[in-house]
């Protein structure tokens, strides 16, 4: 038996029978649902077993959600549960501190570049320090400053030893000392310091505080105060 056409309900004969969409048409009837234009099996778009064109073809948008009493409810709930999970994270995270920075060729850079712009300004401070003087009631040298009594007819003035600057130290004597190797580059930045760059070994090292050293760099030969920072013990 031959079914009917969903279009017009009439009978479908094989010859004209288009299967499409769990329906039967005649080939005349498989139009779009709007323009009426006629379909095939390839320029079609099925929607809720209905063919539409393209031009036609229903759009999906999105609902706007009503804004009733459950649904204030649900999204004050949700708030509070984002809350209570992000005070404890913070409870939890609370005294760890900061996490470590990565150790990375970038950072190393980075580190680098601050500590020769810190060297720069120890100097530019030193230089200052040597140009400016003497204060009249500070010796050139505290380790070579003496108590004075106070006359009887002067009053007694106590003046503060001034900051310890770095010293020129004398060389030592070839052959002693420790071996360093140099891990970072160091220019130079007075004329009683030593240059190298990294990887340059450092013999007879003396050390003259917690942040100056005086060595000889094997290879080129030259001796001077060198940053205690930028080399390591062999």
């Amino acid at each position: 038996m031959n079914p009917l056409c969903s279009r017009c309900n009439l009978v479908v004969y094989p010859t004209e029978k288009v299967n499409c969409l769990d329906k039967y048409w005649h080939k005349g009837c498989f139009s779009c649902e709007v323009c009426k234009m006629t379909l095939n099996m390839k320029n079609y778009k099925g929607f809720d077993k209905r063919p539409y064109c393209n031009a036609h073809y229903p759009k999906t948008q999105f609902t706007c959600v009503a804004d009733t009493p459950e649904n204030l409810r649900l999204k004050q709930q949700s708030k509070m549960q984002s809350q209570v999970h992000y005070k404890e994270d913070f409870e939890k995270n609370k005294g760890k501190g900061f996490s470590q920075v990565a150790d990375t060729p970038e950072f190393q850079r980075i580190k680098k570049t601050q500590e020769q712009i810190s060297n720069v300004r120890y100097h530019e401070e030193f230089e200052k320090k040597k140009t400016g003087g003497d204060s009249p009631h500070q010796p050139s040298n505290p380790s070579q400053a003496a108590y004075q009594p106070p006359a009887a007819s002067q009053n007694y003035h106590y003046d503060p030893a001034p900051e310890p600057v770095r010293q020129a130290a004398a060389a030592p004597p070839p052959g002693t000392g420790k071996r360093y190797r140099a891990v970072y580059d160091y220019s130079a930045a007075d004329e009683d310091e030593v240059s190298f760059v990294d990887g340059d070994v450092i013999v007879d090292v003396q050390q003259i505080d917690e942040g100056w050293m005086y060595g000889r760099v094997q290879r080129t030969g030259q001796q001077g105060m060198l940053p205690a920072n930028y080399v390591e013990a062999i």
